[in-house]
This record gives C-alpha cells, structure tokens and sequence, in this order.
C-alpha cells in the first residue's frame, strides 16, 4: 500500500508539472530530433515526440496512446474534420466532427448529435472504445452527423486571442463560464455551420452540468436543442461518495492553499508521462494493477468493467487538463448540496449577485426535454441526487438506471459493455424520438 501511495503521488505531481515535458520537448526540437509540432488544420502527420521516446526507450509497439483524437478516427477509416470556435471572451475551442459513418453515406441535413465531455477529458470520450462500442462512431453509422466538443483548459483548447496558459488570468474560469460562453459558441457555430435550426445534444457528467448552466442563464437557447441526453449527470452532489475527494472538498483549507500555492491549472496533460504511463499500465507491466487502483481511488472500485488491455490509451488522454477553479467550483457544490454559481465570499458575493449567497441555477428555466441516465454505484452521480435533479428540471423526459448494479461513473464512456448498457439505449431512444417529432411535424 505505501509503494502505491508513493506512485499516486508522483504521478499527480508528474500532472502538476507538465512544463518539464515541455521544455525537454523543446530541447529535442532544437536538436532536430523530430519534426514541428502539426497545426490544428493539417491531418497530424508530423512525427510527435512521444513516438520518438517509445520506440527508443520502452519499444512500444502499439502506437494509439499517442495518437490525437483525430488521428484515432481516421486510423478507422471514418472522415474526420477539424473546426475552431472563439468564443465571447476569447477562447479558441477546438471541435472534431464525424460528418458521416462508414455505414452511412454522407447525405444533406443529417440530425445532429454534439457530445460534450466530462471532467478532466477531450473529445476523445466519444470514440476512445472503438467502432463497435463507442458512442461517436455508433451514431456516425447510424446516420447522424456527429459532433464533439472539447470544453476550454483541455489540451485540444488551450489558446486564447491574448492571453497565454502561463498568465494566471487565463485559468480563471470554472464550468459556469463553459456554460455561458463555450457552450453557446460552438452550438451556435455548428448551426449555422450545418445550416440548421437545433441539434440533439449528449453530455457526459461535466457535459451535462455545463448544458444546465446555459440552458437555465440563457433561456434562449432551449429552442436550439430538440433533445438533451445526460449521462451520470453532475449537478446536485449532496451524496457524493468518493472518499479521498470527499474529504478534500469539504476541508476549509482546500480553496485557500490552492489560491497560496498559485495552483490554477489542475491535473495537465504531458507527453512524457504519457510515455510512462503506456509502458507502466500496459499488459507487459507488472505493475498494471497500479494504473487501474489510481482510477478506482478517486472514481469508485468497480472493476468489472475495466479493460485492463485498454489503459495505456485511456490514460492517455485523460487526464486532459482543467483550471483548478472548475474543481474547486464542484467543492463548493458538494459542500453545499446546493448547484449554484461561483461562491465569492460574503462580501463580493453581495456586490456581484446583490445577496451574501451566489444564486442557485433555475433548472426549471429549462424547457429542453431531458433524458437522465445514471448508475446505482456511480461516485459522482448518486441516485439520490439524480432523483433530485429529475423533480428540479423543467421538462424531464424521466431517468434511466443501467441494469448493471456494478457500473460506476467512467463506465459510462469506458466499460466494456458500454455499447449494452449504455449506447444501445441512447440509439434507441434517439431513433423513437426523432420518430415521434417528424409525425408530430406531419400533423401539424
């Protein structure tokens, strides 16, 4: 137990200081050991660094962990396309779209589906399975036009018009401000992209909480959704049940040590340790066991559902990088068991809200139907907070438990039998609904 402590905490300080991989990648660079670093435009053909180091140092034959999003589906065969998206206080957010299946032909006026990540995660969410399971690819083949969003602070958008990742004022946001201003930007930019009026929209865990945001503060934008899937959805956490970040969420000296210690980016996303955690967690390893306990900790221990073969790429790209206030803005809320905005203090709180206390979100601004889907041992998400959240909304279309008793919260995106559990569901339901709405059309 002590040596596994040990890992968990350099890899966390590994995450913490990102900037050493950088700047060793830059040495490399200078000594012409590898090619420029690709644009977002072009199809990522320049050889990365890690490639370098795997094949030197740990003889890695398999090359996905160190693929980007992109590049995953189009290793598939599927069309992949690039998009960038500046939002209102100048973030540049990347969105990858699937514009078509290799089940489907490309066609005019496809449904739209976006998927919005969780926490700590990319696009890479959606496809991170494969063709026959993840979510990404199943709607591509069965027609839809998908795509994926990637939330500000994560390392497919980490630019911003004026200001750097270094400037301490490019990290001050939370999930509200995906909410008002990430949000609307890319929803607004796929329609008028797309040349439609409304989109179906799926969100995973922080997926969901940033949709409530903006649906509840900018009640406009309910006529842009025809349909909204939350999966372990996160907005009440009054039984939050994961212990270590319980303890941390609801210690009084977690927000005042974080601003002293100037941490304002949480858990970055590094190339080096991207090779170490391929050549750690792969089934070669002896101590793979390790990778798999570091989730369990934080995320609850439900390993049946954990490919064990897969965690090289699944940590790979989570974690992807956030600000610390996002993660602080969730302790306030378990703290709490309230789903407000930003909590100020009592001072600032009153010249900003005009109360001592931030303002709880009105979900019942949400006229959007919303379907929920959870989980009995989801951490994150608890039945009984989802319960809350169903009566809070405004137009729920009901819930929906996974029938496995053992799922928790990353097996919504990561299980083994995701595609039985979880997206065959989602298909379905998708499908009935779009059903029922074009016979309504006719009706009328």
């Amino acid at each position: 137990m002590f040596c596994q402590n040990c890992f968990y905490i350099l890899l966390i300080l590994g995450m913490r200081n990102a900037s050493f991989s950088a700047s060793v990648e830059e040495q490399l660079l200078s000594n012409n050991l590898t090619s420029s670093a690709p644009s977002t435009e072009d199809s990522h053909q320049a050889i990365s660094l890690t490639k370098i180091l795997s094949g030197i140092w740990f003889n890695v034959i398999n090359e996905d962990p160190f693929l980007t999003t992109p590049e995953l589906i189009q290793q598939y065969g599927y069309p992949v396309e690039i998009h960038n998206v500046t939002t209102a206080d100048g973030y540049i957010l990347s969105l990858h779209r699937i514009p078509y299946g290799l089940k489907s032909k490309a066609a005019p006026n496809k449904p739209i589906v976006f998927l919005q990540h969780g926490i700590l995660a990319t696009s890479s969410d959606w496809i991170i399975m494969g063709p026959e399971n993840s979510l990404g690819y199943l709607l591509a083949d069965a027609g839809y036009d998908v795509w994926l969003g990637n939330s500000r602070g994560n390392f497919y958008s980490k630019n911003h018009v004026s200001m750097q990742p270094s400037e301490p004022a490019f990290w001050d946001f939370s999930w509200h401000e995906m909410g008002i201003y990430d949000l609307p930007a890319v929803l607004d930019y796929v329609l008028w992209n797309t040349s439609q009026e409304s989109l179906n929209y799926v969100g995973f865990s922080m997926g969901s909480t940033v949709l409530y945001v903006l649906m509840s503060m900018k009640p406009e934008y309910n006529s842009k959704v025809q349909l909204a899937i939350s999966l372990a959805p996160v907005a009440f956490m009054s039984n939050f049940k994961s212990p270590l970040l319980k303890l941390v969420a609801q210690s009084p000296l977690t927000e005042p040590m974080t601003i002293m210690l100037g941490i304002r980016e949480f858990l970055p996303h590094g190339k080096l340790l991207d090779a170490m955690v391929d050549e750690v967690c792969s089934d070669k390893s002896l101590v793979q066991t390790i990778c798999s306990n570091f989730i369990f900790t934080f995320c609850g221990y439900e390993p049946e559902e954990m490919n064990m073969t897969l965690l090289p790429l699944l940590l790979s790209h989570v974690p992807a990088g956030i600000s610390a206030k996002t993660a602080l803005h969730y302790c306030q809320d378990i703290r709490t068991g309230k789903f407000r905005q930003w909590d100020y203090g009592l001072v600032k709180n009153f010249f900003k809200y005009g109360s001592f206390s931030p303002p709880e979100y009105n979900l019942k601004a949400i006229s959007i139907p919303v379907r929920l889907m959870y989980s009995e041992s989801d951490w994150f998400g608890d039945p009984e907070d989802i319960h809350k959240l169903n009566k809070s909304l405004g137009n729920s279309l009901g819930e929906y438990r996974v029938s496995s008793s053992s799922f928790s919260h990353l097996d919504f995106v990561w299980a083994i039998h995701v595609k039985k559990l979880v997206n065959d569901e989602i298909l379905r339901f998708l499908s009935h609904f779009q059903d029922t709405r074009r016979q309504q059309m006719f009706t009328i």
